[in-house]
């Protein structure tokens, strides 16, 4: 992990940082497609609180997760495995 920081830090453009954002980010995504399907129960995760739902659909890039207020598309990124 020190080496991946130490490669960040000789980073010298913005645009060099957006696109290792947006590749953690798509990263982030497909590992939690690998570990979700449709009926795996997961928290949706928001900055002050998680909250468990289960999956009912699967897109590209959002979950359709039942909470217990409700059916909501919630982005990849917001999920974790219960």
């Amino acid at each position: 992990m020190t080496n991946i920081k130490t490669q960040i830090n000789k980073i010298t453009s913005k645009e060099e940082l957006d696109d290792l954002i947006y590749f953690i980010k798509l990263s982030i995504e497909s590992l939690v497609l690998s570990e979700i399907d449709v009926g795996t129960k997961v928290y949706v995760v928001q900055k002050t609180k998680k909250t468990l739902g289960t999956v009912i659909k699967i897109n590209r890039t959002k979950a359709v997760v039942e909470l217990p207020n409700g059916s909501y598309r919630v982005p990849l990124s917001m999920l974790e495995v219960a």
